[in-house]
């Protein structure tokens, strides 16, 4: 029976063992926050290499997760894409499977402490927590990040202290119950569980990697808890998936079967095998005095069964595929309307963010050109028949406008100074886009009118209402190209044509009005002439402003 001191320093042991946990996960945050803003272009440039190269694929996964320090982030933001459209069950699958070795960078790192490294960790918090009070964003994130690694050495030196894991109590407590739940199933429901509850297989790891090292917790027990925490970590992306399409669906049930399939692989081997593996570990790092040999061990068994695992499944990613589309099947698409390439999922990493709504606003503007071209038909023909496609294109711009311009409202809370004037620029050529949109509706409806009413526009009023689309069409094309390439070198053009649409704005409507005056015009289209002449001068005017308001649209040094 224990007294009622040695219960209160077992309470003691234990909350300064949770504290150890706390200050762990949350340095675990800290780091992980700070390089997903820090490396953002990093990000960008990796993503950007997506094809269907199923070794590239593992390659960005496993370079992603080791710059953001974090698996269930990187399974996150491939749900988003996948869900957005913007990349393929195929693509997706790899990237899953490199997510895995790259978070087995954590748990090296982990592995690798003893006192002189601590110490150096300490003093690396503080100096990130006196950076934090710079002024300066890129200061302020490598002071997060700086703080957020000196943590995580904070708390495992916690974790591994005499009033945590080291003190005889707790290390009595401990070695009593892994002799209860001395059974591999048991221990990776252990993990399984552990790591659902932290959300981070990383931090789970990295506790196992402590325990192992203060000799509470036995190799051939640890290697089980690893196995069960890499099934935990899949279900952070299984919850991201709810409410998601179905191929996103599909990307998280494709992570939980790999590591499923790699934890019941490894389990047998270990099972069948323990001592064998267990002592090839112990002959790799011999020596039992030493912490980091015992800590290394277990980290090398991470790292090993997250690489042979990939590499045994790989070949396979076309039936894990195929299986995920029998497991989940295709729903009948409804009428509600979507994005094309974002998700609200990617607000955790606004750089990719960024980079899917820059494509999200390329398709909006594609709309609108087409609508503009669609209207100024119905003018030039008559035939109204290309209405339907307008309305649909315009409803799909105004929706395009209102949940594109909420999204980054989202974003914004999270997104960095840089980020943020981005994002301002957004809100601006949204609602020029919009806009023009608008304008294209009004063309439609002009050309709809004087159909109904059986008028139109004489041959030389028709010309110079083509003459000037023409120039608006090659405007449309400039802005194009100085928002998708950021060609600056184009805006002096936009300008130079905005200032011709202008001069053939003045001069088609003095034409018009000296047609009307020598009887060569009917006064019935006049309205109309006026209306469609000057909102194509304002379609000019808007695509400057595109033109302008995107100076740099993904946050992209110069």
């Amino acid at each position: 029976m224990l007294t009622a001191g040695q219960i209160l320093e077992l309470v003691k042991s234990l909350i300064w063992l949770l504290a150890g946990v706390g200050i762990f996960i949350v340095g675990m945050n800290f780091m992980s926050s700070a390089l997903e803003k820090s490396a953002g272009s990093g990000m960008k440039k990796l993503l950007g290499k997506i094809s269907n190269n199923r070794f590239s694929g593992v390659g960005i996964g496993a370079g992603v997760t080791a710059i953001i320090q974090s698996s269930s982030a990187t399974s996150v933001m491939v749900i988003g894409l996948v869900n957005a459209g913007a990349m393929t069950l195929m693509q997706a699958t790899p990237i899953i499977m490199g997510a895995n070795i790259g978070t087995t960078v954590t748990g090296v790192l982990v592995a690798l402490k003893n006192d002189y490294f601590n110490l150096a960790m300490y003093l690396l918090a503080f100096v990130g927590v006196m950076m934090g009070f710079a002024k300066n964003e890129k200061v302020k994130t490598i002071g997060s990040l700086f703080c957020g690694l000196g943590l995580i050495f904070v708390g495992l030196n916690i974790m591994s202290s005499k009033q945590a894991f080291k003190n005889p109590l707790i290390e009595e407590m401990f070695i009593n119950i892994f002799k209860v739940v001395d059974f591999p199933l048991l221990l990776i429901l252990i993990g399984v569980i552990f790591t659902a509850l932290i959300q981070s297989s990383s931090a789970a790891t990295g506790v196992v990697i402590t325990m192992v090292g203060a000799n509470i917790l036995p190799l051939d027990l640890a290697l089980f808890i690893v196995l069960g925490a890499n099934i935990g970590t899949c279900v952070t992306a299984l919850l991201a998936s709810l409410g998601a399409t179905e191929n996103a669906k599909r990307v998280a049930l494709i992570h939980f079967t790999f590591n499923f399939i790699g934890t019941v692989l490894f389990t047998i081997i270990i099972w069948i095998f323990k001592d064998f593996v267990v002592d090839l570990l112990v002959s790799i790092f011999p020596n039992d005095n030493d912490p980091m040999s015992l800590q290394m061990r277990v980290s090398l068994f991470h790292v090993i069964f997250n690489v042979s695992t990939t590499l045994l499944l790989l070949p396979f990613v076309k039936l894990l595929v195929k299986y995920s589309c029998l497991v989940i099947k295709d729903k009948k698409k409804g009428e509600e309307l979507t994005l094309k390439f974002v998700d609200d999922r990617l607000t955790s990493m606004p750089s990719v963010a960024l980079m899917q709504v820059k494509k999200e606003v390329e398709y909006m503007l594609l709309l609108v050109e087409k609508n503009v071209e669609n209207s100024l038909e119905v003018i030039r023909t008559g035939d109204t028949q290309k209405g339907k496609m307008v309305k649909e294109n315009e409803k799909i711009i105004n929706f395009t406008n209102s949940a594109l311009t909420k999204f980054l409202i989202k974003l914004s809370s999270s997104a960095s100074q840089s980020d943020e004037k981005v994002i301002g620029s957004y809100f601006h050529v949204l609602n020029d886009l919009e806009r023009i949109g608008d304008h294209a509706e009004n063309f439609y409806e002009i050309g709809e009118e004087m159909s109904k009413k059986g008028i139109s526009f004489s041959l030389e009023g028709i010309g110079g209402i083509e003459s000037m689309y023409e120039k608006v069409k090659e405007m449309l094309q400039v802005a194009k190209d100085a928002y998708s390439n950021l060609n600056k070198e184009k805006l002096p053009t936009l300008i130079e044509l905005e200032n011709i649409v202008d001069s053939m704005k003045k001069e088609l409507t003095t034409n018009h009005f000296n047609r009307l005056a020598e009887g060569n015009c009917s006064v019935d289209v006049s309205p109309y002439y006026s209306s469609l002449v000057l909102g194509l001068e304002r379609v000019a005017d808007h695509l400057v402003n595109v033109g302008f308001s995107i100076v740099n649209p993904t946050g992209e040094e110069e």
